[in-house]
């Protein structure tokens, strides 16, 4: 594999004397969605931050030269008082024309022209991923990215993650509260509780005794009968799937 994009080596996060986090050690590498998963607390969003060198943290973050990140954090508080279009919003973060094909990819140039107060959840979370993806990075961070969106609109935003990923040839390092999307779209999960409990791919995480401790074993066992209808609506690649009626 090659070099990662970044590194994090041992970092640890205290309040007080209470540990966030506790020595977690996590690469990412071109071309790869790594995706965390772990309880209410478990310091998910503070490694992150951590990583992105947004919170205090011991230990080390090692980035590539020139890395270039995007990043869609957990909460965006928007003033809907504020009158502000979503061109105006991304002309602060990109050029015009970079903009308007990151708003194209995500599925809502339509959206150009309104005020960022009026975006419904969905095209609220479109436009902070075009936001994030119009400098074309190497890295896309985001964490908890579908707040507000239906479940329809997820799985249709972390499919459109997954093709952004092909594209660019960026990695990305997601943060999900939605097990099954963790199923369908991860190269790798990380299963984080203050510390890394374990990881690998998804179907050996769910096999995990320490996922098992956290989730239950119905949760594994609703995952593996979700992996085992992806799979089969997935065939590998050059695989035949199943000849269409008629």
């Amino acid at each position: 594999m090659n070099d990662p994009l970044i590194a994090a080596d041992r970092l640890s996060v205290y309040a007080g004397d209470t540990h966030i986090l506790d020595r977690v050690s996590l690469a990412v590498h071109p071309r790869e969605i790594v995706t965390l998963i772990g309880p209410n607390g478990s310091g998910k969003t503070t490694l992150l931050k951590a990583i992105l060198g947004l919170v205090p943290a011991k230990g080390e973050v090692k980035r590539r030269p020139g890395l270039k990140i995007g990043y869609v954090p957990q909460q965006f508080d928007r003033d809907t008082s504020l009158p502000i279009t979503v061109a105006g919003f991304l002309a602060l973060f990109a050029p015009a024309k970079a903009a308007d094909t990151a708003l194209a990819r995500v599925g809502i140039s339509q959206a150009k022209n309104r005020q960022l107060g009026a975006l419904s959840g969905g095209e609220l979370a479109r436009m902070l991923l075009a936001r994030a993806i119009a400098g074309r990075p190497d890295l896309l961070v985001l964490d908890e990215p579908m707040a507000g969106v239906d479940v329809t609109g997820e799985a249709a935003l972390y499919h459109l993650i997954a093709e952004i990923r092909d594209e660019i040839g960026c990695g990305v390092l997601l943060v999900s509260h939605d097990l099954h999307v963790v199923m369908a779209q991860a190269d790798r999960v990380v299963c984080l509780n203050r510390h890394i409990c374990c990881e690998g791919d998804a179907h050996a995480v769910v096999r995990d005794p320490a996922f098992l401790q956290l989730f239950g074993a119905r949760a594994a066992s609703e995952l593996a009968l979700y992996a085992h209808h992806h799979d089969h609506a997935h065939p590998p690649s050059g695989e035949a799937g199943p000849a269409p009626n008629g």
